[in-house]
């Protein structure tokens, strides 16, 4: 992006950069709202498809060797960066915060960190992601898997091409989310007629649907994020063509039956 950028007060900037980083903005509007929407994650979808309404994912071009270079270089470089983070005590430590820590069950742990997610909006490194991915075993020990970066959901394709080739990475984000009215945080486990009303799996994904059911809606809640499972081996399929950017990050995130 340009290196020519305007530089509005400081309490704004940061407002709008955390904006664009909803994830970190949801876990931190209050235990109240973080707990309810926790328990409303963890619900089975009544309709698994559903998540397709609130999903964006960016296109696929043909790619090239020199695209499977680029991201295999990335790869490597993230790879020796996440190094010191196999123990997630070393990650909090750095600044990095497990996301919704309420959710005992998680599928992939992200851990993450604010002022490198901030970051992220203005320049692409690709040593300081916005996240670290874990899974728990049964031991209840984590394991590193890679890490997520992230992008202003103001960004075209053309952008997040110039950071990882759409050739190869599969970036995503959550659209047409409708979630309860700024006060009404007991309401994200509100169903009608079987169905939740707010949130990933809810059937209002339209404006004039979300209003009629009392809530605000949001075009695009998140930014753009992409998975890089480094740790998955030197296959730049298999590091960059995760599964868990297919689905919604919050079904990614409930319990197994």
């Amino acid at each position: 992006m340009s290196s020519r950028l305007s530089h509005p007060p400081v309490p704004l900037l940061l407002a709008f950069c955390l904006a664009l980083l909803a994830l970190v903005a949801l876990a931190s509007r209050g235990n109240a709202q973080a707990t309810a929407h926790a328990a409303m994650v963890m619900a089975r979808p009544a309709h698994p498809d559903r998540s397709a309404l609130h999903m964006e994912m960016t296109p696929a071009p043909k790619g090239d060797a020199a695209d499977s270079a680029r991201a295999m270089r990335i790869a490597y470089t993230l790879r020796s960066a996440l190094a010191p983070f196999r123990d997630t005590t070393a990650a909090v430590a750095a600044g990095y915060r497990m996301f919704a820590p309420q959710l005992k069950e998680q599928r992939v742990y992200h851990f993450t960190n604010r002022w490198r997610a901030i970051q992220e909006g203005f320049r692409f490194d690709a040593s300081k992601p916005t996240s670290l991915l874990y899974t728990k075993g049964a031991d209840g020990r984590f394991t590193l898997l890679g890490a997520m970066y992230t992008a202003p959901k103001r960004f075209g394709y053309d952008k997040l091409d110039a950071r990882i080739p759409l050739s190869v990475a599969h970036w995503h984000r959550h659209v047409n989310w409708c979630v309860p009215r700024r006060g009404d945080a007991q309401r994200w486990l509100e169903r009608r007629d079987g169905e939740p009303v707010f949130g990933p799996e809810s059937p209002n994904a339209t404006r004039d649907a979300c209003l009629a059911a009392g809530g605000t809606f949001h075009d695009s809640i998140f930014g753009w994020m992409v998975h890089a499972n480094v740790f998955a081996g030197n296959d730049v399929a298999a590091i960059w063509g995760d599964e868990h950017a297919a689905r919604d990050m919050h079904d990614a995130m409930k319990a197994e039956p």
